[in-house]
């Protein structure tokens, strides 16, 4: 990562806010005497040598009152943006922790505290804490609360529906800990540089206070009660005035440039060498890990995963949608398994119900679910979550949004270990190299190091395989992970998942829109149209036993280099039926060329034709059939 050139006017304003911090460390010790020091003889003297900034109704030096305020000032306005802005985390963070109902209501909670008048919010505060530095320290803190509320919500509220959250989900974290670790790391950017103008409006708004009798009282001052010390007497001796302005201005900039430049450092945008980063090597790269193997034992069990009458629903004001219906069936230990069919078939969201990671307002609803023939969904929270993520690893579509920016990837591959084998961070890390490792990355210690960013597509999507397998799981669903890679990438992500599957007997259920993936890779194929499972039979007899329509389409539709170069691609008509609109029969008639009556009428249900085979279809096509005979016409 390179180094981000600061410009000159960023560079001097820094090194302002750094004198101001060590003129509020040492102003009280070095000039605190010289404010103090009362001279009747020198009495609201104008700029001198001796005064630069003059002296106040008392003969006081004002310049010297000018650097030890400067302390008061700073940690009044740093405590009062620091409880302001705290409380605002902890109320943005609440939709998000609370979810769905309680959420709505803490949202319009942080909308009703926003809606009041932020003057007003502070005077009664202050009013009801009494006159005085810490009424107005209160006062503000609440006026600042709702509007970093409403920006950590927001914030929050992006980053909790991204995948990497729903990744460490799946390992059974504390919440908690997910918002430390995975939430908070990336909404510090935006969210540091608005504490920093914070600070700098809390620094003007204390002043103000101050000015007009309502801050800091007597004997203590701050800026803000120079101000009106020296107002009284602006048309005569202006500088006494111009003082302490000047230092609030000053500050105030310094601030909001301070915050900027972290906030982009934090953004990735480091204003440090790229070779800061701290790396330690292993003690031992080699050697195994000291954490065991967790997980359910497959023996003596042929149905590692059974799912019967599966379906997800969705209440919204305008009904109920259910784009996953009625969905069953099984996966052996050691298996491939793939399932087809076009966006929008109910693909993904089936794996997700499996994984536990439908969010509310979904519900999903099964006859049976059972993993290892248990059903996580009547077990305590904890033994469910340690079942899910010790058997089952989910690899999703997008590699980059599945890994979290800001942290390394020994933190994300080893966090699993952690969390639910109890091995140490140093385990944890032997670990995850080993994994790493079994799955061709070169220089995986060194990569431990790195961040998302620095890895190729393919190297990356090898990272999340590796933090799904860290806890040894029996099962992989692998959500499209293919699909942003080019072909060879492709082909090296298969591979990585093949070997999984031979050498450790993986299942394996592959989720595609591409069918000859599925049927180059897996042994077994569901088909899925408009949520159901309309046919499964083995991939290497797709081609030839192919019995629903829709399958036959999909094969039809996909080129091979066999095909006639001089006729068209075969394409599907028309498209899936919406969710609200899904119809009583089949929901292919409308696209298929052999619906009748019956087919528009009557749900086919799954029939079987033979071992390992079932089809939903009430025309089904013959095997003999050839699949170019069936091709669908523009």
């Amino acid at each position: 990562m390179g180094r981000r050139r600061l410009s000159p006017a960023r560079v001097a304003m820094l090194a302002v806010f750094g004198v101001l911090l060590a003129l509020a460390l040492v102003g009280p010790i070095a000039w605190g005497d010289r404010a103090a020091a009362v001279d009747l003889a020198s009495v609201g003297e104008g700029a001198s040598w001796a005064h630069p900034f003059g002296t106040d109704d008392l003969g006081r030096d004002m310049l010297a009152r000018v650097l030890v305020a400067t302390r008061l000032s700073l940690v009044l306005a740093l405590l009062t943006a620091g409880l302001g802005c705290g409380l605002g985390l902890l109320l943005g963070l609440l939709p998000t922790v609370l979810g769905s109902h309680l959420g709505k209501l803490a949202g319009s909670a942080i909308g009703l505290l926003l809606a009041l008048p932020g003057l007003l919010l502070a005077l009664l505060v202050a009013t009801i804490v009494g006159v005085g530095a810490t009424g107005a320290v209160a006062g503000l803190a609440v006026a600042i609360a709702p509007a970093f509320a409403r920006l950590t919500q927001t914030l929050a509220a992006q980053v909790a529906g991204s995948e990497y959250v729903a990744a460490a989900r799946m390992t059974g974290i504390s919440l908690p800990r997910l918002m430390i670790r995975h939430v908070l790391p990336n909404i510090a950017p935006a969210l540091v540089l608005q504490v920093a103008m914070t600070i700098g409006g809390a620094l003007l708004a204390l002043s103000a206070l101050s000015f007009l009798g309502l801050g800091v009282q007597e004997p203590q001052y701050d800026w803000g009660a120079l101000l009106n010390a020296g107002l009284d007497r602006i048309y005569v001796t202006p500088a006494a005035a111009l003082g302490p302005g000047i230092a609030i201005i000053v500050a105030g900039v310094a601030f909001n440039v301070t915050g900027d430049a972290f906030a982009g450092a934090l953004a990735g945008e480091a204003i440090r060498p790229a070779r800061w980063s701290r790396r330690r090597r292993p003690r031992s790269a080699d050697a195994p890990s000291a954490v065991p193997a967790a997980g359910p034992s497959t023996a003596g069990s042929d149905a590692l995963l059974q799912v019967e009458g599966l379906s997800v629903t969705f209440e919204g004001d305008g009904g109920t949608l259910t784009p996953v219906r009625d969905v069953s069936f099984s996966v052996r230990a050691g298996e491939r398994v793939g399932i087809v069919g076009e966006s929008g078939s109910g693909k993904s969201l089936t794996a997700l119900a499996i994984a536990d990671l439908v969010e509310p307002p979904g519900t999903v609803r099964a006859e049976r679910l059972a993993l290892h023939g248990r059903d996580p969904r009547e077990m305590p929270e904890r033994e469910r979550r340690r079942l899910l993520v010790t058997s089952l690893a989910m690899v999703f579509q997008d590699p980059l949004s599945s890994l979290n920016p800001v942290l390394r990837i020994e933190r994300q591959v080893g966090e699993a270990a952690e969390v639910h084998l109890g091995a140490t961070r140093r385990q944890a890390r032997m670990r995850a190299v080993e994994q790493l490792r079994e799955l061709r990355i070169p220089a995986a210690a060194r990569r431990m190091g790195q961040h998302p960013h620095e890895l190729s597509g393919g190297m990356r999507q090898r990272v999340t395989i590796a933090m799904g397998l860290t806890t040894r799981p029996s099962l992989i669903v692998a959500d499209e992970p293919t699909t942003a890679l080019d072909v060879t990438v492709q082909r090296q992500v298969l591979r990585v998942l093949r070997r999984v599957n031979a050498e450790h007997g993986t299942a394996v259920v592959l989720i595609s829109h591409d069918i000859s993936v599925i049927s180059a890779f897996c042994e077994r194929v569901l088909v899925m149209y408009a949520g159901r499972v309309v046919e499964e039979l083995p991939a290497d007899r797709m081609r030839a036993d192919a019995a629903h329509p829709y399958t036959r389409a999909l094969l039809a539709a996909t080129p091979t280099l066999d095909a006639d170069l001089d006729r068209p691609l075969a394409t599907i008509p028309g498209r899936q039926p919406a969710l609200d609109a899904v119809p009583d029969g089949c929901p292919f008639a409308p696209r298929c060329p052999y619906a009748s009556d019956r087919c528009r009428e009557r749900l086919p249900l799954p029939e079987t034709l033979g071992e390992g085979r079932r089809v939903a279809c009430w025309h089904p096509q013959g095997s003999a059939l050839p699949v170019q005979e069936q091709e669908m016409k523009r």
